[in-house]
């Protein structure tokens, strides 16, 4: 009998989900989530208070702020989908530094390219951090012959393909940081995905 010594649960997932809905209600309770003011004066993103006020925190801290309730519900609901899957393959620790250089990385790359533009804009939301997801997924699933557990990586190409055309062909979106973390979530599960050689197995004989 062969008994699998391992957990399932996708706690550091649940824990991003929670601390992102926790800080939505906050900016609800205290003002509006979809006020861009409010927003930015509560950490989002915003090019002249980075690079001319050296506010490098809201680099990260935009990644745990939404506008609206629908902004929130849709990155929320690809994350519990498909954060385990990765959190189990990368293990917790290296999933939370993933996650986080992801999203942060993700606003670097659309930092840079719009730094030049004349009317610079208030901008938030996880999705470069999830779209790091979906590419260190595509990653981890192509190292396994195609497959990790019921996600394969033509279903997560084509996921990541249909979402950046929504994106390019919707207006105010992020498609830089959508890009960029999709880019950045391959190339950082390459170098800390460890492909296991076998199972940590307990054996009972009968």
């Amino acid at each position: 009998m062969r008994l699998k010594w391992h957990s399932d649960t996708a706690y550091v997932t649940c824990t991003l989900i929670v601390v992102n809905v926790m800080y939505f209600l906050f900016l609800e309770t205290a003002g509006s989530s979809r006020d861009s003011y409010f927003m930015l004066l509560c950490g989002a993103m915003y090019e002249p208070a980075v690079v001319q006020g050296g506010q490098y925190w809201r680099l990260l801290t935009s990644v745990f702020m939404h506008f609206g309730i629908e902004h929130i519900t849709n990155n929320m609901l690809i994350l519990y989908l498909l954060g385990g899957h990765l959190e189990r393959a990368l293990g917790r620790i290296r999933y939370l530094f993933f996650y986080l250089l992801c999203g942060a990385g993700a606003n670097v790359v659309s930092l840079a390219l719009h730094m030049r533009q004349e009317r610079p804009v208030v901008s938030a939301g996880a999705s470069g951090a999830i779209f790091g997801v979906i590419g260190g997924l595509i990653y981890v699933a192509a190292a396994n012959r195609g497959r990790l557990e019921d996600l394969t990586a033509r279903q997560l190409t084509f996921l990541a393909a249909l979402s950046l055309y929504f994106g390019f062909t919707s207006t105010g979106v992020d498609n830089a940081a959508h890009a960029g973390g999709l880019i950045l979530g391959v190339l950082l599960a390459a170098v800390l995905y460890r492909k296991p050689k076998q199972e940590t197995i307990c054996n009972e004989e009968e």
